[in-house]
């Protein structure tokens, strides 16, 4: 049976490191792994999604409408962009963080300020906040690591050896922070 998981942000929360670290521990483990980027002005604060689908064989990378296990969003505005992708028995973990767009930044556009209210109401939803999390490990940069790490434990996928792909791919110096950060996140879901 093949697991879709979306995750999405804003360019320079660390969505694409963390979709590659998920679908390195996933091929690793032994999965047939396919993953899809989409970098909307990522460098800019823009919209940026990664789209990873694993299991014996996956035939396709791209997640249909309505068809995602579960929604990780960096940023709570990016959740409830992607919200229909969401199976009907599936999971959202959104960040309790907000980054300004473009338009909202030109006063063309407001921000939405009951986005976890209309998240609780339409999915099974956790809210957490990652980047309190990250200030308590002392750099706000982990952020991506914790929500990586909420999505290793909702998705049963432990037993995979994520300090070793950790290891494997982040910059030797940032090798223990990470590695603690993903074990927040863990512990947060």
């Amino acid at each position: 049976m093949t697991k879709s998981i979306l995750l999405v942000g804003v360019g320079g929360q660390g969505t694409i490191l963390a979709s590659k670290l998920l679908t390195t521990g996933l091929m690793e483990a032994g999965y047939d792994v396919k993953m899809s980027e989409i970098h909307g002005m990522s460098q800019r604060g823009g919209s940026v999604s990664s789209q990873v689908r694993y299991g014996e064989k996956v035939e396709s990378p791209v997640i249909e409408l309505g068809s995602a296990d579960i929604l990780v969003s960096f940023e709570k505005m990016e959740a409830l962009r992607y919200l229909n992708y969401i199976k009907p028995e599936g999971k959202v973990v959104v960040n309790d963080f907000e980054i300004n767009s473009m338009p909202i930044l030109s006063g063309k556009a407001d921000y939405p300020q009951n986005a976890l209210k209309v998240l609780q109401e339409k999915a099974n939803t956790i809210v957490i906040d990652a980047a309190a999390e990250a200030e308590k490990l002392g750099n706000q940069k982990v952020m991506n690591m914790i929500l990586l790490g909420t999505i290793i434990k909702a998705m049963g996928l432990e037993e995979i050896d994520w300090e070793k792909i950790t290891k494997e791919n982040i910059k030797k110096d940032l090798v223990s922070i990470n590695i603690k950060a993903l074990n927040v996140g863990m512990n947060l879901v």
